[in-house]
């Protein structure tokens, strides 16, 4: 059983990551499901919970749309309190190790504008460094993120598109998770 932490702030008007979900929910897949915003609306994190919560799973997905090239800051700041010294890194701290580190992301711009030349000026995968370090440096297994483009309605897509794209999107997760299982 896998473990997804959520990492959306707005996450009852999301269209994309909202449909990912659902498509794993109604999947019959097993996982426990971690709505950082639901719970934790102050952002008063409770780390030893959450650790309890990664210490029962082998895989951990965090899922959330791309904000500013970066994942947004609640789930940020359940990084900086639940991987701690000691739990998530030091002499004692492995706790995660070889667990499967898994991102699942939505990204709201066009593929191409994320190209060495394109607008954004770097590929997807170089805005993930920091999250592939944070798995090493918790000796836990990265693996290669699953994401897609254009879920922004503000960018021309229409719902059905991004709908249909975070069905795929749930789609490989599934299989990933299934595999992985």
């Amino acid at each position: 059983m896998a473990l997804i932490i959520l990492g959306h702030p707005d996450f009852a008007n999301s269209l994309a990551n909202k449909t990912i979900i659902s498509e794993i929910e109604t999947s019959g897949l097993e996982v426990e499901l971690r709505n950082l915003s639901d719970l934790y609306p102050d952002f008063k994190i409770d780390s030893k919970s959450e650790q309890e919560a990664l210490l029962r799973h082998n895989t951990i997905v965090f899922q959330y749309p791309v904000y500013w090239y970066n994942m947004p800051a609640i789930l940020k700041h359940w990084f900086d309190l639940v991987f701690e010294y000691q739990f998530a890194y030091g002499s004692q701290g492995d706790k995660l190790k070889n667990k499967n580190f898994l991102l699942s992301f939505t990204v709201g711009a066009p593929e191409e504008g994320y190209q060495a030349l394109g607008e954004h000026h770097f590929r997807v995968h170089e805005f993930c460094k920091n999250m592939e370090q944070t798995a090493y440096y918790a000796k836990m297994q990265y693996l290669d993120p699953i994401y897609f483009h254009g879920t922004s309605v503000a960018a021309g897509y229409t719902k059905e598109d991004i709908i249909n794209k975070a069905r795929e999107h749930g789609q490989r997760l599934i299989e990933t998770l299934t595999m992985l299982d």
